[in-house]
């Protein structure tokens, strides 16, 4: 009851202050969009309820039209018939942004506040997620049920064999380190990503303990830090790791472990929101094709090149809702591919006759209990079969998986977990490795969905050769989370610097595509 008194003298307050003030703000939306409706102190609740802008709509027509309907919400509150999950702020549809990102993820949000960041109040920025959302405090939480980034093990690695991969994940473990002095809101608690610094422990067979070695060289020369283990070295440091049949181990000593992703995503998202960027609940319809023919671009025939700045929105409730924008930012993850369909490419000419090559992979994870399974200083072990299993907490549970040969492939209609597939492809591996792990007990698994890309399974990074105005950042095939920050950062120096200024990324953009320049990355998991 002193709640829901609570929010009725609020909405009593703001519905007054809007009388005065809603007139005057809509104005200035209407003749000047850069302003975010997260400034204009709507309250705090629930759920979120979009208005529209009308263009032709005058500005005290659409000033009553939303009174009206905060009214409304007002009487229903009082009378018992809204309830906290059908009651929230009534937010207005942002019909121009400055900068709109599809996908709100980790990668998304982080290229968010990375714009954000730099530009603070001089950029508007939104986000398009299509998930349905929650409120809590005045930060906005996305249930994510089908996104990669809550779905994911959560790894955070230098381990890898391409030098843009190693120099990403570097600068991702330094955020992570220091992501209190990135993340933190004054007046809230510093955020924590509960990062267990394991390491990970990559095994190899004599036949691959050459790549790991040259590997271990390039990542120590670019800042991260290993050690190459044989295999009695392995047995001394871990004695419940079966070594038959191994040559060679790397261990990560130094910023190598995993975190929580929810945690992670919701710290980025939350700074982003912090600092002015919107976040709206919707799925893209289409986008708005335009025919500028002073523009001329490579591959595209003088006068006809379409340029694309408004995306068509659906809404929640159906309703449809038109958003132009200066720059896109494609970054939906799995399904990338589709929105890309959805901007000509893979349709057209010249570069536009390839598609974005990222599309769903639907991968396993499971969560077994094993009270005689390695401590609680036990890394994140990959073995040369390509299983991996990690401790989870501190009650001898842990989390597996491993990658299904291409022929296995499981359908992505659906997030079902097979568990004949544990029991047939990973628990055999697994008891061999760690004999311990014989006497496991299933307990639970989820079921995620990479963000593939098809071409040679390595992140596409930077702006799109035939539009003037898209971003691509997606296709990074498992290890998106632990170089979002990465990412993120390079997005923002393209758009507000016009080149790279930190990481040289210019290898992963999208030309690589037409120009068949495969970039391949010894050590996916």
């Amino acid at each position: 009851m002193p709640s829901m008194r609570a929010d009725i003298l609020k909405t009593c307050h703001n519905f007054c202050n809007n009388i005065f003030l809603r007139n005057n703000i809509f104005c200035q939306i209407f003749n000047k969009s850069t302003k975010s409706s997260s400034q204009f102190g709507f309250s705090n609740q629930i759920s979120i309820k979009c208005y529209s802008i009308k263009r032709d709509e005058h500005a005290l027509k659409r000033t009553w039209r939303i009174l009206k309907s905060d009214m409304k919400y007002l009487v229903q509150l009082i009378d018992g018939q809204v309830t906290d999950k059908n009651f929230g702020p009534r937010r207005v549809f942002p019909n121009y942004c400055d900068v709109l990102i599809i996908g709100g993820g980790v990668i998304g949000s982080s290229t968010a506040y990375w714009l954000q960041q730099r530009a603070l109040s001089g950029l508007h920025v939104v986000v398009l997620e299509k998930d349905p959302s929650v409120m809590h405090s005045e930060y906005i939480d996305y249930q994510y049920t089908q996104a990669s980034t809550p779905l994911s093990v959560g790894g955070l690695r230098q381990q890898f064999s391409l030098q843009e991969n190693i120099e990403m994940s570097v600068f991702g473990a330094e955020f992570m380190r220091n992501i209190k002095d990135y993340l933190w809101i004054e007046g809230h608690e510093p955020p924590d990503v509960q990062f267990v610094p394991n390491g990970y422990l990559f095994l190899a067979t004599d036949k691959s303990a050459h790549i790991l070695e040259k590997n271990s060289k390039l990542q120590n020369s670019l800042g991260a830090k290993n050690e190459l283990l044989t295999a009695k070295k392995i047995k001394d440091k871990f004695p419940w790791i079966n070594v038959e049949g191994l040559e060679l181990g790397c261990h990560g000593l130094e910023n190598e472990g995993w975190l929580d992703p929810w945690s992670l995503l919701m710290a980025f998202k939350k700074k982003a929101i912090s600092l002015g960027t919107e976040y709206i609940t919707g799925e893209l319809d289409h986008f708005v094709f335009k025919r500028m023919n002073d523009i001329v671009m490579d591959n595209v025939p003088p006068g006809e090149y379409e340029g694309i700045n408004e995306a068509i929105v659906t809404l929640p409730d159906g309703q449809k809702e038109s958003i132009t924008f200066s720059q896109l930012v494609i970054a939906a993850g799995c399904r990338s591919g589709e929105v890309g369909q959805l901007a000509g490419m893979g349709t057209g000419p010249g570069f536009l006759g390839l598609p974005i090559p990222v599309e769903p992979r639907k991968r396993y994870v499971y969560c077994f209990h094993c009270p005689d399974g390695p401590g609680l200083k036990t890394p994140l072990v990959v073995d040369p079969s390509g299983m991996y299993v990690r401790r989870e907490g501190v009650t001898d549970h842990y989390v597996c998986g491993r990658s299904p040969v291409p022929a296995d492939e499981p359908s992505c209609d659906n997030l079902e977990v097979d568990y004949d597939y544990f029991n047939e492809n990973i628990w055999p591996t697994l008891a061999s490795r760690v004999p311990a792990f014989e006497s496991l007990k299933i307990k639970s698994g989820w079921a995620g969905f990479y963000d593939y890309n098809t071409f040679d399974m390595n992140a596409l990074i930077g702006p799109h050769p035939s539009y003037m105005n898209v971003f691509v950042a997606t296709g990074c095939s498992g290890h998106g989370l632990q170089q979002a920050p990465a990412i993120g950062r390079a997005i923002m120096e393209l758009m507000v610097d016009g080149h790279y200024k930190t990481i040289d990324l210019t290898r992963m953009q999208f030309e690589r595509i037409f120009h068949e320049e495969y970039l391949l990355e010894d050590n996916i998991v």
